[in-house]
């Protein structure tokens, strides 16, 4: 016999935080799978810079041209001419080359959001149930839409905003290093990094009064929404002026962070147009300077005073653009960390679809536990010859719905083996495992879409006749006639617009239409009235027939014909065989018949006290 161990639980995957470094050498690929793309779009880059950069150079020729005046008169209507069209050929290409550089681009950035996205999605199905039902799914749901967002924003403002501004920099100190005197390029290199500085540490001081008015600002928000959906108990109280002081409140609190944050936006902004002014006027003195001296022309005054408007005017949005690529790639981190979840249950390499052939199930001396500390499963050994039904009762909290959980292979047992027809479920494909088996739960939800569409995902892409059929069988064709829409009718939110009874109708419909070798029934009649479930009850024998079944069930009146009876107690099987079997030793299930007898409307085996729980709630 093999033992096995439990492999780490997903949120203990990913113990170290990821650096924006780290973050951005995992996007990098996505974007790169489009590498010539990306050239192109870099290369339309540069030409937006280059016929950018070269505007004031024609504007200085012009300036020069007029000042000085042409030898010959008749130049005087060709030069300008000729340097006005080359101005609006340059100002044409610098909005061409960036149109250009935003359509080539748009492909890479969209593809790698879905690709991720996807690729995300994928992954979150991959993980067991462990991390399903300890996640948050409005959490989980908002990281992912802001972590897709984020890629876009990070994109977006580094390739159309960053980017352009170093190489406009980079081209316009070149131009003032080789052109004039040294002086141009330390004013205008100090006044870069003064800004630069300036706006990177002050943005970090004022980060902070952001993200406390935007908490301030979502907890007021809940607070509010908390109260107008408890509206009847509120008024039930007469605790109106309460909830309003509460509120208020939060609003006085996210007031004062308002405020600090537009105090500290209003001293970011001072002093960038400080240093802006400084180093304008600055230049402009050098520059006023030269042409006294005949050093410099007119011409070359309006050009570095155009470069450095062409520099600064982009400046003047890189607090808000340091932030938000700093958003960006936090919500780009909590979105890749998803990805670094590891998958407790996965594949093994070598395995192979399940061959069934019958489909006999084999739990042999298995253990199992959700956590270390708590074993659920006690050495379970039982077999359910291929094509019969074997049932399991016991008190709530004894282990039976974790045996439907371990032979869908949500979790792995501890110790012992699962098989079915010999195969260790290990060993073969979870898909071909899950395709194998049907399962009609306790609590049915379904999707926010048609009955149909509910119905249909049992077997996705069949027949409107396949539906029909699956529904009569299982007596609800004649419910959905009724309805307006019929089959197109809206089951709402998990299904909260059908009753339970319709709702677990429309599930063993769905089963049915899977057609599976394996059935699981946990409780699949809970929810119906005494006929519904007699009629049920009687087609659920019909299809069991020649599938291999196991039924989970509190109400022992419907599992008295099955082939085999499992008494589960605290994970331990106590007593097995037959309804009559069980009834002649007298033991714990004869006890819990007589009980069900006693009280016939009591449709449950009452748990002793010290017994209350579930196996969900133990997960």
């Amino acid at each position: 016999m093999r033992r096995y161990s439990n492999s780490s639980p997903e949120s203990a995957a990913n113990q170290g935080t990821r650096n924006d470094w780290v973050t951005l050498k995992t996007l990098f690929p996505y974007l790169w799978a489009y590498k010539w793309r990306v050239s192109l779009a870099l290369t339309f880059l540069i030409g937006a810079k280059l016929a950018n950069v070269g505007v004031p150079l024609v504007l200085k020729q012009l300036i020069d041209s007029l000042a000085t005046g042409p030898n010959h008169p008749q130049a005087l209507l060709v030069l300008p001419l000729g340097i006005l069209a080359a101005y609006g050929v340059l100002r044409l290409c610098t909005t061409l080359f960036t149109e250009l550089r935003e359509f080539v681009f748009a492909k890479v950035t969209q593809r790698a959001v879905r690709t991720i996205a996807l690729q995300v999605f994928r992954h979150l199905h991959s993980l067991s149930l462990r991390f399903h039902l300890n996640r948050q799914t409005g959490g989980m749901t908002r990281d992912i839409e802001r972590g897709t967002r984020g890629i876009s924003s990070l994109v977006s403002y580094t390739l159309f905003s960053i980017l352009p501004t170093l190489v406009e920099i980079t081209l316009v100190l070149g131009y003032l290093v080789l052109h004039y005197d040294i002086w141009f390029s330390v004013i205008t290199l100090v006044a870069l990094i003064s800004y630069i500085a300036f706006t990177v540490v002050v943005t970090e001081w004022r980060t902070h009064f952001r993200r406390t008015m935007n908490d301030l600002d979502s907890k007021a928000n809940t607070k509010a929404i908390d109260s107008l959906i408890n509206y009847e108990t509120v008024k039930y109280f007469g605790n109106e002026d309460y909830e309003a002081h509460r509120y208020d409140n939060g609003l006085k609190h996210y007031e004062t962070a308002a405020v600090k944050s537009q105090t500290s936006l209003s001293i970011l902004n001072t002093g960038q147009s400080m240093i802006i002014a400084i180093a304008v006027t600055l230049i402009l003195w050098r520059a006023t300077q030269g042409v006294i001296d005949g050093t410099m022309t007119l011409g070359d005054l309006v050009l570095v005073n155009s470069f450095m408007i062409q520099l600064y005017i982009p400046l003047n949005f890189l607090g808000v653009i340091y932030r938000e690529i700093k958003q960006s790639l936090a919500d780009m981190e909590r979105l890749f960390s998803l990805l670094d979840q590891h998958r407790e249950i996965a594949d093994a390499p070598h395995a192979k679809p399940l061959a069934a052939n019958g489909a006999e199930v084999r739990f042999s001396q298995v253990d199992f536990s959700y956590e270390p500390k708590r074993q659920i499963l006690f050495d379970v050994d039982f077999a359910i010859p291929a094509g019969t039904t074997t049932a399991v009762v016991g008190h709530s909290g004894s282990g039976k719905s974790t045996l439907s959980r371990l032979l869908f292979r949500f979790y792995d047992v501890n110790a012992g083996s699962i098989t079915i027809d010999g195969q260790d479920l290990r060993d073969i494909t979870q898909a071909s495992l899950r395709r194998a088996i049907g399962i009609v739960p306790q609590d049915t939800v379904l999707f926010n879409d048609t009955i149909e569409y509910n119905i249909a995902y049992g077997k996705p892409g069949a027949a409107k006749d396949e539906i029909i059929a699956a529904a009569k069988a299982a007596y609800i064709h004649d419910f959905i006639a009724t309805l307006p829409d019929g089959y197109a009718t809206m089951v709402g939110e998990r299904g909260l617009k059908l009753s339970g009874g319709e709702k677990q109708r429309v599930a063993i419909a769905r089963t049915l239409l899977k057609n599976p070798a394996i059935l699981i029934f946990d409780e699949a009649t809970s929810a119906l009235d005494s006929k519904a479930e007699q009629a049920i009850q009687a087609q659920l024998k019909e299809i069991a027939q020649d599938r291999t079944t196991l039924v989970i069930a509190h109400r022992l009146s419907t599992i008295a014909d099955a082939a085999q009876i499992l008494v589960l107690d605290h994970g331990r099987i106590v007593e097995r065989g037959t309804h009559l079997q069980l009834l002649a030793a007298d033991g714990a299930y004869a006890q819990m018949w007589e009980r069900q007898q006693a009280r016939p409307d009591d449709l449950s085996a009452s748990p002793l006290p010290d017994e209350l729980g579930t196996d969900a709630a133990i997960a």
